[in-house]
């Protein structure tokens, strides 16, 4: 039971965290002003690892590769705190491997609420800068696809085309996790 409440707290501090250093990064790769407030937060979450890891990890063009390192490092730390709630019985070399394998998947999760959460503002009319920002955050995932699905009566079904293929690359990742670890 104490490793069950430990591992959800973990999860949620490690997705919160996480997820806020790959925002800050996505944000960055798409030039969205962090004069928002989903940047404000964003920042307000992420500065105090972010910015000292971009003297040691500089951002190249567009990508800004300490957020994804800070990303990478909290879910490390998640599963070596894991790894040693349940006393270490397992090889300490996967743990980096675990790591990625988590990042992959809080950017699937990270996707697929961003896309929820812009389906349901599109039905919606709101006036709030939120509405901008993830309008633009999801704008390049959904472009492919209403390049290929018609609006069916007016409705666009971008959202939950993206969202089956999220749902089916999430499948993949739990596949290729089961069959590296074993």
């Amino acid at each position: 039971m104490l490793y069950q409440i430990t591992s959800f707290l973990l999860d949620i501090a490690a997705g919160l965290f996480g997820g806020a250093c790959l925002l800050r990064m996505y944000m960055q790769a798409q030039r969205i002003s962090f004069g928002n407030p989903v940047g404000r937060f964003v920042f307000a979450l992420t500065d105090w690892l972010v910015l000292p890891l971009r003297r040691v990890v500089p951002s190249k063009g567009r990508l800004d590769w300490a957020s994804l390192l800070g990303a990478f490092l909290i879910l490390l730390a998640q599963f070596g705190l894991l790894w040693l709630l349940v006393g270490g019985t397992t090889s300490l070399a996967l743990l980096p491997l675990l790591a990625l394998f988590g990042l992959v998947r809080l950017v699937i999760s990270g996707l697929i609420g961003l896309v929820i959460v812009y389906a349901i503002l599109s039905w919606v009319q709101s006036d709030s800068p939120l509405v901008d920002v993830i309008g633009r955050l999801c704008a390049p995932l959904l472009r492919p696809f209403r390049r290929i699905i018609p609006l069916v009566g007016g409705i666009d079904l971008s959202p939950l085309a993206l969202l089956v293929l999220l749902q089916v690359a999430a499948i993949v990742l739990n596949y290729l996790q089961g069959a590296v670890l074993r």
